[in-house]
């Protein structure tokens, strides 16, 4: 693997990272875990993710054992570094992992606890999709020490799914809530908006099928078309329409105003919650810029101002675990100026926003105008933070530039 990479440093020949890693014992560090398995590749996503045909080799049944390897050479490499920490969230995304047994996932966390400990409290959230859970396997993940489910509902609407290439039943995302409750797990849903054929009366149908369901948790995203997914080859043939800014932007008005009003309280761009207690701690961290550990194939890491990220696929990442390599492919330390941008962007995101403190030179200056224009919450900024309005939320790139500027 010897050669520069396309991004940051050069990788070092045999895989590792470098013993600079001790993590800040000021700040939370999260775990995520990859599972890049899908049944059905959504026509939609651009994710690091693999059906059962493209695996070239890969073994399903054997990933949670090369995973928890990788986890062991992460708690050598910390020891190297000073200490190991525990985490005080982890998160399971993909992919799906509840295409795996709960044991394999149970697996992967018990490694994460024997390498690195799981806070007392912590939150530790596996993505689900509706077919794939039931009472049996609620139970069985709340008893590996899962405390929270994020079910991939997307819409109430068949032919939405259908656009999305989504293969669940709708009625199984109420089958999947209640089998997480009486299991004693939080429950988050996750929303998409702006699918081709969607209307707003569609969405308003998903938004109140969502709230009915009474979870702790709600993320809507508007729809990406994504280079090389099979929308974007769809709507460069003609075969459907590409979704409309503008009604996307009613869509985030009209789910912000119903969520509201459901007692569900906007805290980042695209997520709501019920009280402070039940936002995504783990998302939370990423837009705050603390550190996390990624395992799995493609999976990203950032720690102690390091970033670095796998080998993508499944099969390349096997053989190098198998190997007892490190499957890092490459990585990268930001300059102050690129940690200073990112830092805008990610917090600017989030309702407890961002210090002016942080801005400079023009920057700052242009905090009055977007005060002026409705983008800014002006009584936030006079106490020193930047908070976006609703109106910044739908503009929160056109903000960032300015803030950045």
């Amino acid at each position: 693997m010897g050669g520069p990479l396309p991004l940051g440093d050069p990788a070092p020949a045999d895989g590792r990272l470098p013993g600079d890693l001790a993590v800040d014992p000021t700040t939370d560090f999260g775990v995520y875990l990859h599972v890049p398995f899908c049944r059905v590749r959504c026509g939609y996503c651009d994710f690091n993710t693999y059906t059962a045909s493209e695996l070239r080799g890969a073994r399903q049944d054997d990933f949670a054992d090369t995973l928890a390897a990788e986890v062991r050479l992460a708690g050598a490499v910390m020891d190297a570094a000073g200490g190991r920490r525990a985490a005080s969230t982890v998160f399971f995304g993909g992919g799906t992992p509840t295409l795996l047994p709960p044991g394999d996932l149970a697996t992967m966390l018990d490694a994460v606890r024997t390498e690195f400990g799981v806070a007392d409290g912590a939150e530790v959230t596996v993505e689900a999709n509706p077919d794939t859970v039931d009472d049996a396997v609620m139970q069985t993940l709340a008893s590996a020490g899962i405390t929270r489910v994020s079910i991939g509902m997307q819409s109430a609407r068949p032919h939405v799914l259908a656009a999305l290439d989504r293969t669940h039943d709708p009625a199984n995302v109420a089958t999947a809530v209640s089998a997480a409750r009486r299991a004693g797990l939080d429950v988050s849903v996750d929303l998409i908006y702006g699918a081709p054929g969607e209307s707003l009366d569609d969405w308003r149908a998903s938004l109140e099928a969502a709230t009915a369901l009474g979870p702790d948790h709600i993320s809507a995203y508007a729809l990406i078309v994504e280079d090389g997914t099979k929308l974007a080859r769809q709507i460069r043939s003609g075969v459907v329409e590409e979704p409309s800014d503008d009604l996307q932007a009613d869509m985030y008005e009209l789910a912000d105003e119903l969520l509201a009003a459901a007692g569900y309280d906007w805290y980042e761009v695209s997520n709501w919650s019920r009280g402070v207690t039940h936002r995504s701690r783990h998302n939370l961290a990423y837009w705050r810029g603390t550190d996390w550990w990624g395992f799995g194939p493609g999976a990203h890491s950032h720690v102690a101002g390091l970033r670095w990220w796998n080998v993508k696929h499944p099969a390349a990442y096997a053989q190098r675990m198998a190997a007892g390599e490190s499957p890092a492919a490459g990585r990268e330390r930001p300059d102050e100026t690129a940690r200073r941008l990112e830092s805008v962007l990610l917090r600017s995101r989030i309702r407890e926003g961002l210090a002016v403190s942080e801005l400079l030179g023009e920057g700052r200056k242009a905090v009055a105008s977007l005060i002026a224009d409705g983008l800014v919450e002006g009584a936030d900024a006079v106490r020193g933070r930047i908070v976006l309005t609703r109106r910044g939320r739908l503009l929160a790139d056109a903000v960032v530039r300015a803030l950045t500027a």
